[in-house]
């Protein structure tokens, strides 16, 4: 018979481990998400959510997981056979591209070695030798889980803008919202995709979409098939702290707590945090190599 050693502490890059205070608003009784004390916690979440993301546009809360979220983002901005411009940064990067082509787009992703971001320079290459301005989309990841390259999202919005080129930018940021500076508004982004079980401390569930006012009327356009992800029905019951069907309610309660302590420890000691975590893990790892490299020396034999 196996026997828990205690509360189970997880260590993984996510789903990270969820704050007790998260688990216990999760664990109060469900709500009626059709009442008045539901639309004060949709009108509370929806609109505190903004400051993480680091915008005035709206955030859009799907119950579904970061993949899901994606798909949001493309079905609701884009038409079949439309060509989208990605860029190869790791494993969820490629894992995009392969939904975007599922989803009837003509995806054509930049090779890259995983070991660094997206080069813009070869974005802005792509897009100024695009004069029928083909491409309606840029897809990138901010900061890739697989293999923990981050990527300047600033510089990606400059050379869409230096090349003059409609193209929206849809950017994923599900392993990096509330972990490290992001700015939707300011960098931006047209969709800004993120997941619950990172940076916002929740168990899996909610996936987001961070909308600009260009990808809201792009979606009045916009012919893939969507219904459950469609963005219209959302932000009209959003606006009354509402959903077009049961969301996730339990972890919206939960969200309203991770916002908590968001807001109580702030955004800037949240990225001084996790910068401090990030240096300490790397002299650790160099520490690891120098000494291994030390022990293998010491182990050739003199000839």
């Amino acid at each position: 018979m196996s026997r828990s050693s205690g509360r189970h502490f997880l260590q993984i890059p996510g789903p990270t481990n969820t704050p007790l205070s998260i688990l216990a608003a999760i664990a109060k009784p469900t709500i009626d998400h059709r009442g008045p004390e539901f639309a004060s916690l949709g009108l509370d979440v929806l609109k505190r959510i903004r400051s993480v993301f680091k915008t005035e546009a709206p955030v859009i809360i799907y119950p579904t997981s970061g993949t899901g979220a994606w798909e949001a983002a493309l079905v609701n901005t884009l038409s079949p056979g439309d060509r989208v411009l990605m860029f190869e940064t790791g494993w969820f990067s490629t894992l995009w591209s392969k939904m975007a082509t599922a989803l009837g787009l003509r995806a054509e992703i930049i090779a890259g070695d995983w070991r660094s971001g997206v080069r813009a320079e070869q974005i802005a290459e792509k897009l100024l030798a695009d004069k029928e301005h083909e491409y309606k989309a840029v897809v990138v990841v901010h900061n890739e889980t697989s293999t923990g390259v981050k990527s300047n999202i600033e510089a990606v919005r400059r050379a869409i803008d230096d090349a003059k080129h409609p193209a929206l930018l849809l950017v994923d940021t599900i392993s990096s919202l509330g972990s490290m500076d992001y700015r939707h508004d300011q960098w931006g982004a047209d969709v800004t995709v993120c997941g619950s079980q990172k940076g916002l401390m929740l168990p899996p569930g909610p996936g987001f979409n961070a909308v600009s006012a260009k990808a809201v009327q792009a979606s009045k356009t916009a012919r893939l098939t969507r219904s459950f992800l469609g963005w219209d029905d959302m932000l009209a019951s959003n606006a009354q702290g509402f959903f077009p069907y049961t969301p996730s309610t339990n972890l919206l309660q939960g969200l309203k707590v991770a916002l908590d302590l968001i807001e109580a420890e702030g955004l800037t000691n949240i990225f001084t945090r996790h910068d401090r975590a990030a240096l300490a893990t790397r002299r650790a790892v160099e520490r690891w190599v120098s000494r291994s490299n030390a022990a293998t020396r010491r182990s050739i034999p003199l000839r």
